[in-house]
């Protein structure tokens, strides 16, 4: 704890600081000024002004996917608060780490109907991973720190922190960082071994399996993308990314299909459809990759590798699921790979190259331009 109280606005830029913040994406308000006069007296963070609040969220999007920071947005109460939340929504579904600090009336007004009032963590709970309305300035520092923690760790999501006005200008205490942790949240890391096991029993036996990759990939870190190519090519097997999951293997890598789904390669999706085994890391099976669920990959066994454990079975039944950081299950798939040749037969294995090549050939992202050369439209 620190020895001198602060003012909660000096709580709130002394927290940022300490959790490495750089950039803040903002709109001010009458509610956040507080904070934003605390901006002002200091040279640490830098604050971006932006012109709608659900820009600001969407600039602090970019800033987390391209720097690997978690994005940090500041706005005010009511229509500020609620102007975020199709940023905090786009955040949520895209497994981005947001902290959205937002004003809130003065404690005692709450609930009264006050101006410019709005049950921000009602309207942003079905939005974010998680979201605190502050009512005692002594839990403020706490709640930050806690804050960034749920934000990004386990799957990566959007954290919004309601800040009464009165807060932000109340005395109190202020703790470091620490090792912040959610009472209940609680992300399984390591994955089980003996799941680990059964999955390398599955594609050692598969004759025509295929990874699918997702989002989950990036943000584990380049060490995962760096397991799964190992693992690809060891198995000798396709693989296919969806668009989140772009970049986590290499394009020009002959085991790469191309994107899968509505928007994917011709042989990308023939393959997640005709194969025995399909292996999804990192990814939720969006609709816009499995179609009809009915009618999706039906001959297929399936293992499903996530961190998060509402993502398992939530759209596709799977056979085995693996609840943990893709990374680490990739790591432990490798380890627990047999030495020596790979089990599954080479014939099969070679039978299923011969048909996706086969597929390859139509050469899908072909551009033909059929226009004459003297025309101009």
């Amino acid at each position: 704890m620190s020895a001198e109280p602060l003012s909660g606005a000096e709580i709130v830029i002394r927290a940022l600081v300490d959790q490495g913040v750089e950039v803040v994406f903002g709109y001010p308000g009458g509610a956040v000024l507080p904070i934003y006069d605390a901006l002002f007296k200091q040279n640490a963070l830098r604050h971006i002004l932006v012109r709608h609040e659900q820009g600001a969220v969407h600039a602090a999007e970019g800033y987390a996917r391209s720097t690997g920071r978690v994005g940090v947005v500041l706005v005010t109460s009511g229509p500020g608060a609620t102007n975020a939340v199709t940023g905090l929504t786009d955040a949520l579904m895209d497994s981005v780490p947001i902290v959205c600090l937002t004003g809130q009336v003065p404690t005692h007004l709450i609930g009264n109907d006050a101006f410019q009032e709005a049950d921000t963590t009602g309207i942003t709970r079905p939005c974010t991973k998680h979201n605190y309305l502050v009512k005692d300035v002594r839990e403020l520092a706490r709640m930050l720190h806690e804050a960034f923690y749920v934000a990004r760790s386990g799957r990566p999501g959007p954290v919004v922190v309601d800040l009464p006005k009165d807060i932000l200008f109340a005395p109190g205490p202020y703790s470091q960082p620490g090792q912040a942790n959610h009472k209940s949240y609680r992300p399984q890391l390591c994955p089980d071994p003996e799941r680990i096991a059964a999955a390398v029993e599955m594609i050692g036996a598969a004759k025509r399996p295929l990874f699918y990759g997702g989002g989950g990939l990036i943000n584990s870190g380049p060490e995962a993308c760096a397991r799964l190519a190992e693992l690809v090519r060891l198995t000798d097997a396709p693989c296919t990314l969806t668009l989140m999951g772009l970049g986590a293997f290499p394009a020009a890598d002959p085991h790469f299909l191309g994107m899968v789904g509505m928007h994917g390669t011709y042989e990308a999706n023939l393959a997640m459809h005709g194969c025995d085994l399909m292996i999804a890391v990192g990814s939720r099976f969006d609709d816009r990759v499995t179609g009809r669920l009915n009618a999706f990959s039906p001959g297929s066994k399936k293992i499903h590798i996530d961190i998060d454990p509402s993502s398992i079975n939530k759209n596709v039944r799977v056979d085995l699921p693996i609840i943990g950081d893709v990374g680490e299950a990739l790591s432990a798939m490798l380890a627990a790979w047999p030495k020596g040749p790979r089990r599954a037969g080479s014939t099969a294995r070679a039978e299923w190259w011969r048909i996706i090549e086969g597929w390859r050939a139509r050469d899908c992202l072909r551009y033909r331009n059929t226009r004459s050369s003297g025309s101009t439209r």
